[in-house]
């Protein structure tokens, strides 16, 4: 392999967002059937590099080669008809459109008479679908998938542009492991085929099975480059952050206070079209002041059902059993009841339900608080303004100015930001659906101090994760969900990931169902 030319060169690319270097200088080079990773800090610039090539991110400096021809892209159309094509971290489908028209928007096979050949645009995503072991009907809207089968609707949209150079951002961040091993057979698939291919992980397992080199990032400058399937998870953290860094966090042991959350036999019923969706159905569980409890199970459990619920989101239902909040009853009509009864979320998906990307970092941090900050319907601008620097500094959220696009900001950044607002809000009860999906180690233990940090101030914390290791490492008990219901809780001092996962999996021995969690690291 290294006696191939390379596929892709990328030289010296400097790129600035208003006050801050995203890239500086930046190099990379990919071979054809290579798969080449990026690592580094959440900021560091590999999300900003990779735009670069992929035509998203222009009015840089330095130069691309692809196959040796320079390029100068104006846009993703160009990198389209160069050979490249990326798989963004936060998804980008159109929701309320099909999972065929979304893998042929801009690209719709035509009759003879010049209108959409929607047999033959569905028959082609079918085989797509099957390529990637995917079992979807292309008639679905994409609105209606979970994010897993989101997250591979937009891996078998790049296969459906045949392109010779693919950048897959955290591809499995959603994934169960089922599907991250389809993904991989699709990936070597690829690299038979001569595709090049820049893999963006924080996920240091996943970098030593799948890439062959790795390329560290920080600061926007390459800090080091490694043979990926001998580099260790701490050579590439030290690269990360220039130093040594400990990832082992160690939360404080406090006493909670009173009983905040109770739910006793908590089930929801919808009916029509939202029949299928996994909701509660017989929920016991409890939250005190003070104290994160952690929700474990397999994809599909109804972990995110069960937090949408108790947010007031997701379709009109019937309740069954009890939820009491504060001792009374807790039934919430919406989103905005929920807040007003003290209750805030932060959703999984940052992008498409937490953040409004085209926004300054100002308007998406005091989108929930807006009447405290004005008077007879008129907003203070100086006042949004610096609130959200106040937060901004006390969250340590690195940006230039807050009155950049939140949409700039790299995923750990965004994730802060979504939950400062939710702190503004002064909730007491912080539900929380997989909050440190997508962001690397060193934000990962920001967002678990911050998290420490809340429960120190007597909020309770509902907290969804895939991470096993996340759950015993950061909450007090964890409730473990089967099939919408709850089936063992375990104080997490005294259990082990292997329990938790047991329990999730009851009395089903199909070992693939274990790739729904992630178990490294931690207890």
């Amino acid at each position: 392999m290294d006696a191939a030319p390379p596929l892709v060169e990328l030289r010296a690319i400097t790129k600035r967002f208003g006050g801050v270097l995203a890239c500086s200088g930046a190099n990379l080079t990919v071979r054809a059937g290579e798969v080449h990773a990026l690592l580094g800090e959440n900021g560091a610039g590999k999300s900003t590099l990779m735009r670069v090539l992929s035509g998203d991110v222009t009015g840089h400096s330095g130069e691309i080669r692809i196959a040796g021809k320079p390029f100068v892209f104006r846009g993703p159309i160009d990198a389209q008809r160069a050979g490249v094509a990326m798989i963004q971290q936060e998804l980008d489908l159109v929701p309320a459109l099909s999972v065929a028209e979304n893998l042929h928007l801009g690209r719709e096979p035509r009759t003879a008479r010049g209108t959409v050949d929607r047999s033959r645009m569905n028959a082609r995503t079918r085989g797509l679908l099957r390529r990637i072991g995917v079992d979807l009907d292309p008639r679905t809207p994409v609105g209606r998938l979970r994010i897993g089968e989101q997250q591979l609707v937009t891996v078998a949209r790049a296969l459906a542009r045949n392109a010779a150079v693919l950048i897959m951002d955290e591809p499995t961040s959603a994934l169960s492991g089922t599907e991250v091993d389809r993904l991989f057979a699709v990936i070597a698939e690829l690299r038979r085929d001569g595709t090049g291919i820049v893999y963006i992980s924080h996920r240091m397992d996943e970098i030593g099975e799948v890439a062959d080199r790795a390329t560290v990032l920080r600061n926007g400058e390459v800090a080091a480059e490694f043979d990926a399937r001998s580099v260790t998870a701490e050579q590439a953290a030290t690269a990360m952050v220039g130093d040594d860094f400990a990832t082992a966090f160690t939360p404080t042991r406090r006493s909670p206070g009173g009983e905040l959350l109770a739910l006793s036999g908590f089930a929801v019923r919808t009916r029509g079209r939202d029949e299928g969706r996994r909701n509660p159905a017989g929920v016991d569980l409890s939250v005190h002041r003070g104290e994160i409890v952690g929700l474990c199970g397999l994809l599909g459990s109804g972990r995110t059902e069960l937090l949408e619920a108790l947010y007031g989101m997701g379709p009109s239902a019937e309740w069954r059993g009890e939820v009491r909040l504060h001792a009374s009853r807790y039934r919430p009509r919406g989103p905005r009841q929920a807040l007003r009864s003290g209750v805030a979320f932060v959703p999984e998906d940052r992008a498409g339900s937490g953040l409004v990307t085209e926004h300054s970092v100002t308007a998406n941090t005091v989108l929930s608080v807006l009447p405290r900050l004005g008077r007879l319907g008129l907003v203070a601008r100086r006042r949004e303004s610096a609130t959200a620097r106040r937060n901004a500094r006390r969250l340590g959220i690195k940006l230039g100015s807050t009155s950049d696009s939140v949409g700039t900001l790299s995923g750990g950044n965004q994730q802060k930001v979504v939950f400062g607002r939710m702190l503004l809000t002064e909730p007491a009860l912080l539900l929380l659906d997989d909050p440190t999906r997508g962001v690397d180690v060193a934000a990962k233990v920001e967002i678990y101090r911050l998290l420490d940090e809340i429960a120190g101030r007597g909020i309770g914390v509902l907290l969804a994760s895939s991470e096993l290791a996340e759950l015993l490492d950061v909450c007090s008990r964890v409730v473990v969900l089967r099939d919408g219901g709850s089936v063992a809780e375990f104080d997490s001092s005294r259990t082990s990931r292997t329990e938790l996962l047991a329990a999730a999996m009851g009395n089903r021995s199909d070992a693939a169902e274990t790739a729904v969690v992630s178990t490294g690291g931690g207890k």
